[in-house]
């Protein structure tokens, strides 16, 4: 069952908001172009080819380890069915080891990631938070844990329940002790850098990445993961080269080709930014913030009209996106006749997210433009 942990790319600005607002042009005679995101970076080599890679390791952390023989082979079954996506299967098989052996931690470990995952079927930090059923698991999780303190999936299970609630120090804890454990489980790993990350310890994160990927290479969740982490180290060239092998992986993720459109338009590529970030749309025409990245490209470029439209169909699918509405703001003050229009652009922003200070930022300088004009 591919239920890796994904990152969302720039997560450590936002969730679901990756393009960055350019600031409204200043009160200058001739207003200058949207600051780039970053300069421009050699090229890196070229990704190697997803048919040299091997197959992705399944996702799914092997239960049936106990040494019991009799245990494991119930567990083997269970965990065989649950990476098929056959829940019911998984559930009344970990269930049947845990009856046979109550004093093993594996069984109860099996129900209570069987919970996790119907309850919280999007894997994003936080996604599940104050969830009473993942609640309720993690707390199992936890007993197990400590009913069998060297049975390292216990923890690691503990620690990606505890990242969906959002509690990102307690998952950290428990992740780096199974990881202690199970050295060689690249989900473990995966969890650890996703619980770093969200801690504010991205150089650490980056280590846990980077050997989530060299432990299962031919994974597009382990790329990705690595790429978001690098671009947002500033490592914009190697997160690109991650990218691509993803896209080579899964050509049919629109998240994919987003976040190496994104990563391309952090170099001021627009030829081969342009094609991913339109390709993310074709792949997922519904995804509002793929259309406000390609608003966002366009407007780099100084094609503000066509910035302007993708801005407004990314505000039909979702009217509550703060960055289109800021984007779309800093588009239409270019023009003397619809700054009335980006001001109250502005406001929508601000109501939608009171804290944002993009929004009195790019308020300010359309006081400064007004006043300027006068």
């Amino acid at each position: 069952m591919k239920r890796a942990l994904v990152l969302v790319l720039l997560a450590a600005c936002h969730s679901s908001d990756p393009a960055v607002a350019p600031a409204v042009p200043s009160a200058s005679a001739t207003p200058p172009s949207p600051t780039p995101v970053e300069t421009v970076a050699p090229t890196p080599p070229p990704a190697p080819k997803a048919d040299a890679l091997p197959a992705p390791k399944p996702t799914t952390i092997a239960l049936a380890r106990t040494g019991d023989a009799a245990l494991d082979a119930t567990l083997a079954d269970a965990d065989k069915a649950f990476e098929a996506g056959d829940l019911d299967k998984a559930l009344a098989g970990y269930d049947a080891a845990r009856k046979s052996a109550p004093k093993r931690a594996a069984g109860s470990v099996g129900v209570a990631r069987v919970k996790v995952t119907k309850a919280a079927p999007s894997l994003g930090f936080a996604a599940a938070s104050s969830n009473a059923d993942v609640t309720a698991a993690a707390k199992d999780l936890r007993r197990a844990a400590e009913l069998e303190p060297a049975f390292g999936p216990a923890f690691i299970e503990e620690g990606r329940a505890l990242l969906l609630l959002g509690d990102a120090p307690k998952a950290e804890a428990a992740l780096r002790k199974g990881v202690a454990l199970v050295p060689g489980e690249a989900e473990a790993h995966s969890a650890l850098g996703v619980a770093l990350l969200a801690t504010g310890k991205s150089e650490e994160a980056l280590a846990e990445l980077t050997k989530a990927k060299e432990l299962d290479p031919g994974s597009a969740a382990r790329r990705g993961n690595l790429g978001t982490v690098l671009f947002m180290r500033g490592r914009v060239p190697d997160a690109i080269k991650e990218y691509e092998t993803q896209v080579r992986l899964v050509p049919d993720d629109a998240r994919a080709h987003s976040d190496l459109g994104t990563a391309l338009l952090a170099q001021s590529d627009f030829t081969h930014a342009l094609p991913e970030l339109r390709r993310a749309i074709e792949l997922d025409p519904k995804r509002a913030t793929f259309h406000s990245n390609l608003g966002y490209a366009f407007q780099l470029e100084g094609k503000v009209g066509d910035a302007i439209t993708e801005y407004r169909a990314a505000l039909k699918i979702d009217p509550k996106l703060a960055s289109a509405w800021i984007n779309l703001a800093t588009a239409l003050a270019r023009d003397p006749k619809t700054r009335a229009e980006a001001r109250q652009a502005l406001k929508t922003a601000a109501a939608i997210d009171p804290t944002d200070p993009r929004v009195k930022a790019n308020l300010e300088e359309l006081d400064a433009l007004e006043k300027g004009k006068k």
